[in-house]
């Protein structure tokens, strides 16, 4: 099993920070991993994309330019990287600010509205992690126990009491994913 995944949203939305805890997760349960973020030098409010690959295997290349899934949290990503997905792979967007809707009938999308349960929380800070839940419902590449450790990991000491809430903010998402299009 081997999952390439392309995260791309503005710089802010947590993009980088979800594909750590995801490799970190990863590592925690004894995969090859490679984590390799891009992003402007605007940083907040700019573009940012991480690519991300989870494998049992050795990975070859960390360079890769046809994704598994992509997971896109912005129009300006959306443009970039629908494309990239491969023939029957997945595409999971936050429709919030996205204008033109992903056309491709050959993979499989779904929606997850983040933006909106995270204002509604009142935790926009546990968005990516709503998407990131998401995610790991239709793929799940790692166990939560090991998503727990990635957490730690990740999380700087002064942040761990905020762990409960990131988990809570998974465990929502995983509610929240719709397919909104089976790859033809």
């Amino acid at each position: 099993m081997t999952e390439e995944i392309i995260i791309a949203g503005f710089g802010g939305q947590g993009v980088l920070s979800m594909g750590k805890i995801l490799a970190y997760s990863g590592v925690m349960e004894n995969k090859e991993v490679s984590w390799m973020p891009s992003y402007g030098p605007e940083m907040r409010g700019g573009t940012a994309n991480v690519t991300v690959i989870i494998s049992d295997e050795r990975i070859s290349s960390p360079v890769i330019t046809k994704y598994d899934t992509a997971i896109i949290l912005n129009q300006q990503s959306l443009d970039k990287f629908e494309s990239a997905v491969q023939p029957g792979g997945t595409l999971i967007y936050d429709p919030n600010g996205i204008t033109h809707k992903p056309t491709r009938k050959d993979i499989n999308i779904y929606t997850i509205e983040a933006n909106d349960a995270a204002n509604k929380m009142g935790m926009n800070k546990v968005f990516n992690m709503i998407v990131l839940g998401g995610f790991l419902k239709i793929k799940p590449l790692v166990q939560p126990e090991f998503i727990h450790k990635g957490l730690e990991k990740s999380l700087p000491a002064r942040h761990h009491n905020m762990i409960p809430e990131n988990e809570k903010a998974i465990e929502l998402g995983r509610t929240l994913i719709k397919q909104e299009q089976k790859a033809e």
